[in-house]
C-alpha cells in the first residue's frame, strides 16, 4: 500500500472519529504540497466543513493533531495554511516506499488477466497511393503509445490497422503508372515501393491540373473543365472496373499494392510500431454496402432519384450523409461501417478507440450515430481519439503536390542530426563503430518520438527537427543522456563491489529533502500511468519523466553518490539511482522509446 493510500485511510478514519462522517478513502483529496510550503502531501479540508461545523483552519488543525497523535509512523508533523493541511511524512515511510519501488518487478503497471476488458485501438490507416509522412508518424506514435499505456493499466489490447487500399485515389496512381510508368518497378528504379507509387499519384495530379488549365484557357468554366476531364473519367472507370472484378485492373492493383505494403512494413519496423490485426478496405467495404442496403430496406436510410443512398442525421444536429454514390460505389463511411461490423464479429471488444486526426471529428460523430441506427450495440460507445495536426515551421503539407515530409526521409534526417550533434559534443568517444551507430539511431528516433509525444495530443503542433535534439532541454536526448549517466554510475558501483544489492535499506538511514522529493516523484508513477490511460494522453508520461529526470540531475549535482563515506547513505543513493533509472526506462517504453546503456 502506498503512502497516499495509507494516509487516505487514516484521514477517513480521523473524519469518522472526529465528525462522525463516513468518507470513502478513495474520495479523500490529497495532492503534492506546493514547493513554497513545508510538507509532502496536502489535504483539502473543505469537503469536511459541514460535518465539522468549524472554520477551515480549525478543521485542518484538528485533523492534523489527530493524525499526528494516531499515525506517528506516517505523520511526522503538519502545518495549516487556510483550508489546507500540509502533512510531513516520516523518513522511515520514504525508505519503505523506495524499497517497494525497487522490489516490484513491474512497478506502476497492472497485469491484464483473461477477464480484463478488451480494448481495440485503430491507428495508422494509410492509403496505398503514397508513402507514410509526418502526419502518419504522429498518428502511429500516438496509437502505439496509447496501446502500451492501456496495457499498463491492466487492459487487454488489440492493435489494429485499416489499410485504405481501394478507391479513386488508388486508381489515380494505377492509371498514372499505366500511362507513364514504362514498366518501372521498385527493383528497376532502386526505390521503395511506397515511394515509387506515391510519385505516380503526384504525377497524376500534375497532368490533371494541366488538363484543367488547358480546358479553362479554351473558355470552359472550372466546373465544366472538371466534368470534361478525360483523366478523371478514366480513373473513375478504373474504379468501377475494379469493383466489378476486372482481372486486368485487379492484377495491376495487386502488383502496386504489394510494392506499397513492402515499403510500409519497412517504415513501421524502423519506427518501432506494429499491429495485431490488419484489415483492408477492399475486404470490408462490401460488408458496409450490405449493411447500408439493409438499412434502406428497413427505412433507416433512403435513396435519392439518382440512385445514391443517404442518411438523414438532421434530427441529431448533423446533416444528410452520403453512404453510396449514384453509380453504386462506396465512400469512407461505408467502409467504416463494414470494418466495425467485422471487428466486433472477430473480437469481444469492450471499447473501440479510433486514433484519427481532428479533421475527422464530424465523421466519427456520424459513424457512431449510423452504427447505432443499424442496431449495433457498440455504436454509442465508440471513442474517437481526436488529435491535432502536425505541421512544419514552413506550414502545412499537401500529398497531391508532393510537398509532404516523407516519414523515411525524416527518420534519416533525425539520425543524421543526432550523429552530428553527438560527435560534436563527444558523446560517442570510445565507442566501437557498431555501438556508436546504434546509439545514434536510438537518440535520433527517441528525439523524434519524444518531441511529438510530449505535446498534448489534442493540440496542433509544429515539429522542428533542429529543436528536438538538445541534450539540455525538454527532449528525448536529454532524458536518454541522463539515463545513460545513471547506468554508468551503477556500473561503477558494481565494479567497486558496492552495487545495488538485494539487501534492504538500513533502518533510520537519514534522508535529505532532495532524496525525499525524488522518492515521492517515483511513488507518483502509478498514478501518472493511470491518468495517461484515463485521459488518453502519452504527454502525461513524457512530461512526468522529464520532471523526474530534472529532479535527479539536481540531486546528482548536489550530492556525492559513490564517494559518500557513510555506507548506509551511499547504499540509499545507489538504490535511489537504480529506481530512478528503472522508472525512466519503464515510462519511456510506454512511449516506444529505446534507452541507451551508454552515451
Amino acid at each position: 500500500m502506498t503512502i497516499e493510500q495509507n494516509l487516505s485511510e487514516a484521514v477517513a478514519a480521523a473524519v469518522k472519529e472526529l465528525y462522525d462522517l463516513d468518507v470513502p478513502a478513495g474520495k479523500v483529496v490529497l495532492q503534492r504540497t506546493k514547493k513554497e510550503f513545508t510538507g509532502h502531501l496536502t489535504l483539502v479540508v473543505f469537503p469536511f466543513l459541514k460535518a465539522s461545523g468549524k472554520s477551515p483552519e480549525q478543521t485542518a488543525q484538528e485533523l492534523g493533531e489527530y493524525l499526528h497523535a494516531n499515525k506517528t509512523g506516517i505523520v511526522a508533523g503538519f502545518n495549516v495554511i487556510k483550508g489546507f493541511l500540509n502533512i510531513i511524512i516520516g523518513g522511515e515511510c520514504w525508505l519503505e516506499a523506495l524499497d517497494e519501488v525497487r522490489s516490484c518487478p513491474n512497478f506502476g503497471h497492472k497485469e491484464a488477466t483473461g477477464q480484463s476488458p478488451l480494448v481495440m485501438i485503430e491507428y495508422s490507416s494509410p492509403n496505398t497511393n503514397k508513402p507514410l509522412h509526418l502526419g502518419h508518424i504522429r498518428n502511429n506514435l500516438l496509437g502505439y503509445s496509447l496501446s502500451e499505456i492501456m496495457k499498463a493499466n491492466g487492459f487487454r489490447v488489440v492493435k489494429t490497422n485499416i489499410v485504405n487500399d481501394r478507391g479513386i485515389h488508388i486508381c489515380k496512381s494505377m492509371l498514372a503508372w499505366r500511362k507513364w510508368g514504362e514498366g518501372v518497378t521498385p527493383e528497376s528504379s532502386g526505390k521503395k515501393g511506397d515511394h515509387l507509387v506515391g510519385e505516380f499519384y503526384v504525377l497524376f495530379d500534375k497532368h490533371y491540373k494541366e488538363e484543367l488549365r488547358k480546358a479553362e484557357s479554351e473558355g470552359m468554366s472550372a466546373n465544366e473543365a472538371e466534368a470534361a476531364s478525360t483523366l478523371m473519367t478514366e480513373a473513375r472507370d478504373m474504379l468501377r472496373r475494379w469493383e466489378a472484378g476486372d482481372k486486368e485492373v485487379r492484377a495491376l492493383w495487386n502488383m502496386m499494392n504489394g510494392w506499397v505494403y513492402a515499403g510500409f512494413d519497412e517504415t513501421y519496423k524502423r519506427l518501432g510500431v506494429d499491429f495485431d490485426k490488419i484489415y483492408y478496405e477492399s475486404e470490408t467495404y462490401l460488408e458496409g454496402k450490405a449493411k447500408v442496403l439493409e438499412g434502406v430496406d428497413k427505412g433507416v436510410f433512403y435513396r435519392r432519384e439518382d440512385g445514391s443512398v443517404w442518411a438523414d442525421l438532421t434530427p441529431e444536429g448533423l446533416d444528410e450523409k452520403l453512404l453510396l454514390r449514384s453509380d453504386g460505389t462506396s465512400v469512407y463511411m461505408t467502409q467504416d461501417i463494414g470494418t466495425a461490423k467485422l471487428r466486433f464479429d472477430d473480437y469481444p471488444i469492450n471499447k473501440m478507440i479510433y486514433v484519427v486526426g481532428n479533421e475527422q471529428n464530424y465523421h466519427f460523430q456520424a459513424l457512431s450515430i449510423l452504427l447505432d441506427k443499424l442496431g449495433f450495440e457498440f455504436g454509442k460507445g465508440l471513442v474517437h481519439f481526436s488529435y491535432g495536426m502536425v505541421e512544419l515551421p514552413e506550414g502545412k503539407m499537401k500529398s497531391r503536390e508532393g510537398t509532404v515530409v516523407d516519414a523515411d526521409d525524416l527518420m534519416d534526417e533525425m539520425i543524421t542530426t543526432a550523429g552530428d550533434i553527438s560527435k560534436e559534443l563527444g558523446k560517442l568517444d570510445g565507442l566501437t563503430e557498431g555501438d556508436a551507430e546504434n546509439i545514434i539511431r536510438v537518440i535520433g528516433l527517441g528525439s523524434l518520438k519524444y518531441f511529438i509525444l510530449k505535446v498534448d495530443p489534442r493540440k496542433n503542433m509544429t515539429f522542428n527537427p533542429k529543436e528536438s535534439i538538445d541534450f539540455n532541454g525538454n527532449t528525448g536526448s536529454f532524458i536518454q543522456y541522463t539515463y545513460a549517466r545513471i547506468r554508468s554510475v551503477l556500473r561503477k558501483a558494481d565494479e567497486l563491489g558496492i552495487g545495488a544489492s538485494a539487501s534492504p535499506l538500513a533502518p533510520n538511514t537519514p534522508v535529505t529533502e532532495k532524496e525525499v522529493a525524488l522518492i515521492q516523484s517515483l511513488t507518483e508513477y502509478p498514478s501518472i500511468v493511470k491518468e495517461a490511460g484515463d485521459v488518453y494522453s502519452p504527454a502525461c508520461i513524457a512530461n512526468y519523466i522529464y520532471e523526474l529526470v530534472r529532479e535527479y540531475n539536481q540531486f546528482y549535482h548536489d550530492y556525492s553518490i559513490l564517494r559518500e563515506e557513510n555506507g548506509d547513505i551511499r547504499h540509499l543513493r545507489i538504490l535511489l539511482s537504480e529506481s530512478v533509472s528503472k522508472v525512466i526506462r519503464s515510462g519511456m517504453s510506454l512511449l516506444g522509446i529505446e534507452m541507451p546503456e551508454r552515451m
